[in-house]
């Protein structure tokens, strides 16, 4: 039974890790395999505020949901051979590799609900530092190696909430002072 603990303190120093070291890491370097993670996915979560259109498409594809499930695959994969001796551990691992794709598939598509729930991850994203708060399903090892800052609820988010609401408003405002009245009777 010590291998459920052990599973899941494994998997939680596995995606720090491998958050750090590989998906940022090698994922900066376009011309790595890694680099759909930085690249499209980091790029997309900025952009549209947390949420990654990829998580809205089937999970079988080129783009950053399907390569990430089929490094997920692979990781329950390469501890397979351990379960006749360590089942447990197997076991915890296996539910920490699923744990960790529906928590950050619903971080993507609903980021109200990460922004309370997966507080650390939504700070990864949306925080001024992406290279900090590692972990997704849980801040264990981001606390135990002082990555975790935080940025959700802070003064900080509300004066760049602020900010971004402004700007939406000047391009809206911007976008409806283009619109003339001889471009509206083209449009009808």
């Amino acid at each position: 039974m010590i291998g459920i603990p052990l599973g899941l303190l494994a998997a939680n120093a596995t995606e720090w890790v491998v958050h750090k070291y590989v998906l940022h890491g090698l994922g900066k370097k376009k011309s790595s395999f890694w680099a759909f993670h930085w690249h499209e996915h980091h790029a997309e979560s900025r952009t549209n505020a947390m949420h990654d259109p990829h998580y809205d498409r089937p999970v079988l594809g080129k783009h950053s949901q399907g390569k990430e499930a089929a490094a997920l695959v692979g990781a329950a994969l390469a501890v397979a051979p351990l379960f006749p001796i360590a089942p447990f551990f197997v076991g915890a691992a296996w539910y920490s590799t699923v744990n960790y794709y529906r928590k950050h598939k619903r971080s993507h598509q609903d980021p109200a609900w990460a922004r309370e729930h997966l507080t650390w991850h939504y700070d990864h994203h949306m925080g001024p530092k992406q290279d900090a708060n590692w972990c997704v399903t849980r801040p264990w090892f981001d606390i135990l190696m002082g990555t975790r800052i935080p940025y959700a609820h802070t003064e900080r988010e509300a004066r760049d909430i602020e900010r971004r609401e402004r700007l939406m408003a000047k391009r809206a405002a911007r976008r409806a002072a283009e619109a003339t009245p001889a471009a509206l009777d083209d449009a009808a």
